[in-house]
């Protein structure tokens, strides 16, 4: 048997001025997924995915090499997967070229937003020998930091540059990390949604220049009353972009420090900078999913 593995993900600037070549700071995470591959000598594919409390959520068995669908648990994501698969093997021939048993198995919860399809194409990516990022393009889409985090182990810097992207490894340790909360707002937001509203015309140079000027100071910060004042500028600058209210002010206007938003906006996870009563201020407000820093990210 073979395994794979790859780290979840978490972008801490540029959001979605990633795709048009922001400089993000990004962060692997301590959980991932692991995909499990037993060689077959048969012409099919049989495939089964586990969430984080190990029940099956997904199912299905391929013909091989035509990848289609023998049957399945729900067709648009075996479609999706199948598609995948297919561009993989049209980078390596030599991929499935015989069946084979897999399984995959999620560390963290799928509504989290930290990874269940990137992590996927990483571990496929890995199994299959080719460039995640170019397998990445031909299916899902993205800017692709979230590759970057699947196989690194430290923070990085991340710039889009097509299926070569440009990725800095940096030690971002912040000392008062400890004051650090990753909280779960209790809803998942479609990032794919939210990108096809976006204005692009508006992220121009000058807002990128922005956007990088607040990611480096803030991977060099060492101080906390900087650093959350780095996070609401942030906030502002994305804010205006999307043209949506920040969710400090919208949700959390009474919160003792710097809120900042994760990936898409209005869902997902959110890093609060504040102190030791933090976990108890989003408890009290029915926020239940609160994870240190140190929990959350891998090598912290």
């Amino acid at each position: 048997m073979h395994s794979y593995y790859s780290h979840g993900k978490l972008l801490l600037t540029a959001e979605y001025a990633v795709l048009k070549g922001a400089k993000g700071l990004a962060i692997p995470c301590k959980r991932g997924q692991i995909l499990d591959v037993k060689p077959q000598p048969s012409d099919y594919l049989s495939w089964k995915s586990f969430d984080v409390n190990k029940a099956l959520w997904f199912s299905a068995t391929f013909l091989l090499p035509s990848f289609s669908i023998v049957e399945c648990s729900e067709v648009s994501i075996a479609e999706k997967l199948g598609a995948i698969l297919k561009a993989a093997k049209k980078q390596n021939e030599q991929f499935l070229t015989q069946g084979a048993i897999v399984e995959t198995h999620l560390e963290f919860d799928r509504n989290w937003g930290l990874g269940s399809s990137s992590t996927l194409i990483s571990n496929i990516a890995l199994w299959a020998g080719v460039n995640p990022y170019k397998l990445l393009e031909q299916s899902f889409g993205g800017s692709g930091y979230d590759l970057a985090c699947a196989q690194l182990e430290t923070p990085l810097l991340y710039t889009r540059k097509g299926v070569q992207p440009l990725v800095e490894s940096v030690a971002f340790d912040p000392p008062f990390k400890k004051d650090l909360f990753f909280v779960h707002l209790n809803k998942k937001q479609n990032s794919l949604e939210a990108i096809n509203a976006l204005n692009w015309d508006t992220i121009d140079q000058k807002l990128i220049s922005e956007i990088n000027s607040i990611t480096e100071k803030i991977v060099k910060c060492t101080d906390h009353s900087v650093f959350n004042t780095l996070l609401l500028d942030h906030e502002k600058i994305i804010g205006a972009l999307l043209q949506q209210t920040p969710v400090q002010e919208l949700l959390f206007p009474d919160f003792m420090g710097a809120i900042k938003s994760l990936g898409a906006w209005g869902g997902d996870f959110i890093l609060a900078s504040g102190n030791q009563k933090t976990p108890n201020y989003f408890h009290e407000k029915g926020f239940t999913t609160v994870i240190p820093y140190s929990e959350m990210i891998f090598g912290s």
